[in-house]
């Protein structure tokens, strides 16, 4: 075969390859056409219905309810109620739902800074105290409280479970457990069931007699110094009719002029005087003056498991006096500043006093009474003990007594009249800056809910908080001791 055969036989083969190489990718081609053309149709049927049998998903949780606060504001209140020593829990941030890790607490060592509970009628104040009485008494702090209505005395029983309980706690990631608080129930004169307290009279002091007397300055004035005259003379004023005794000897002819040269005591003011002191015994106020006196040391004890005793002073059977037993309560708490030794800081107090009706107090009183509260308030910090008042609105304490008060506990308020609406704007400017509208937030508070805002354990205040309050194990109810 010659040279130009082979070449035409080489081109006519390399040809063929060419053409089989080219019908191959063809066939490759529409392979992977198909291919998508079947994915696309697949794709493009519709969703058959999941068999009757089929498990049905799981529904998704609803978002949460956006709150007030950012992510950094809830992060600094975190970090401003965590504290190294004891603490009292008091509920979980609110912030739309409740934050079960951002707990609200406060320390044990900051309660004798003073503290306030307020809030409108029903709005849970009393929920609060018991909270705060139940933990004391647990870590080993004795408690003195008024038992206005009633309701503290279930502390003394352990608390029985249910649904709607449990459901609260844990929803502010509280884990709930039924505790008895060790009590002690005590009564003004043993008006009711309990240890009768009472005072003498000379102890009892005319500012304090005055106040339940409600006399003006002048007679206030006249009464202090027939104080003085019987304390000099050595005449001892035990009961009501050993002060009237004195008044009277000291308006005859024969002890006027006892007091001639301290400015002497007029009849007309020593007539006043007389008319309170027989109108307020013929109300049974003899009960709660006499001997034996009540020793306060009683209140500062522990049982022998170290839990505190909480002391609760029945109320009912005198809510018709209700200046009497604000004012048994001012001098229960002035015994104890003059009995007690100072301390100074200690690591937890040695007694809180709960003062509730605390606008009971200062109403129509006197301005000499109001700086004997306030220097009492302000001193007995060092004797080792805290008061925390407990009334409607912050406007119930006078601004002295208020500035001594590192801890409150704001619940909701009414703005339904003027003054309630005054009074909202005036709690409001008491608050440090925060993300909350204070002034929408305090009239929406639901009951149980409040603004706190404590004393941290360098003595600044922290960050305010719209918290849920926690619940403790003590029953709830309304125990009337008859």
């Amino acid at each position: 075969m010659t040279d130009a055969a082979a070449q035409v036989e080489a081109a006519k083969k390399a040809l063929a390859e060419a053409q089989a190489a080219l019908a191959a990718a063809e066939a490759a081609s529409a392979s992977v056409a198909a291919e998508a053309q079947d994915l696309l149709e697949k794709t493009a049927e519709p969703t058959t219905a999941e068999p009757a049998d089929a498990e049905p998903k799981t529904a998704e949780k609803p978002d949460p309810v956006e709150g007030p606060l950012t992510t950094a504001e809830v992060s600094a209140i975190r970090d401003g109620y965590a504290f190294e020593g004891e603490v009292l829990e008091m509920g979980a941030l609110v912030n739309g739902d409740a934050l079960v890790d951002v707990p609200v607490r406060i320390p044990i060592a900051m309660l004798n800074r003073h503290g306030l509970v307020a809030g409108a009628t029903g709005t849970g104040k009393t929920k609060t105290l018991q909270v705060l009485a139940e933990q004391l008494s647990a870590a080993g702090v004795p408690v003195f409280a008024a038992d206005i209505k009633g309701d503290l005395s279930g502390i003394a029983t352990a608390g029985t479970s249910s649904e709607k309980l449990l459901e609260r706690t844990d929803s502010i990631g509280q884990d709930w457990q039924p505790a008895a608080s060790p009590t002690e129930y005590f009564t003004l004169g043993g008006v009711g069931t309990g240890v009768p307290i009472r005072a003498t009279v000379s102890s009892f002091g005319p500012l304090l007699l005055s106040k339940v007397l409600g006399l003006n300055d002048t007679q206030e004035s006249s009464l202090g110094l027939i104080f003085h005259y019987a304390d000099t003379a050595g005449l001892p004023l035990v009961d009501l009719s050993d002060l009237r005794a004195v008044v009277q000897w000291l308006v005859s002819d024969e002890g006027k002029p006892e007091l001639k040269n301290l400015g002497g005591l007029s009849s007309a003011t020593a007539g006043v005087i007389l008319r309170e002191l027989i109108s307020f015994a013929n109300e049974g106020a003899d009960a709660f003056f006499g001997e034996p006196e009540i020793d306060t040391s009683l209140f500062l004890r522990t049982n022998a498991e170290g839990k505190g005793i909480v002391s609760l002073l029945e109320i009912p059977g005198v809510n018709d006096k209700p200046a009497l037993f604000s004012t048994f309560l001012m001098w229960l708490l002035a015994d104890l500043f003059n009995d007690l030794p100072e301390v100074g800081d200690i690591d937890k107090p040695k007694l809180v006093f709960f003062f509730d009706e605390a606008h009971l107090l200062f109403k129509d009183a006197s301005k000499d009474f109001i700086a004997s509260i306030t220097q009492t308030v302000r001193l007995i910090r060092s004797k080792g003990v805290g008061v925390v008042f407990v009334t409607q609105t912050p406007k119930d304490v006078p601004s002295d007594v208020l500035a001594q008060i590192g801890s409150r506990f704001q619940h909701q308020l009414r703005a339904h009249t003027p003054d309630s609406a005054k009074a909202l704007k005036a709690t409001v400017s008491t608050y440090p800056t925060s993300g909350y509208d204070l002034g929408e937030v305090l009239t929406t508070l639901a009951t149980g809910e409040a603004i706190i805002t404590v004393m941290n354990e360098k003595g600044a205040p922290t960050p305010v908080a719209w918290i849920a309050c926690g619940r403790r194990g003590g029953r709830w109810l309304r125990l009337m001791l008859r």
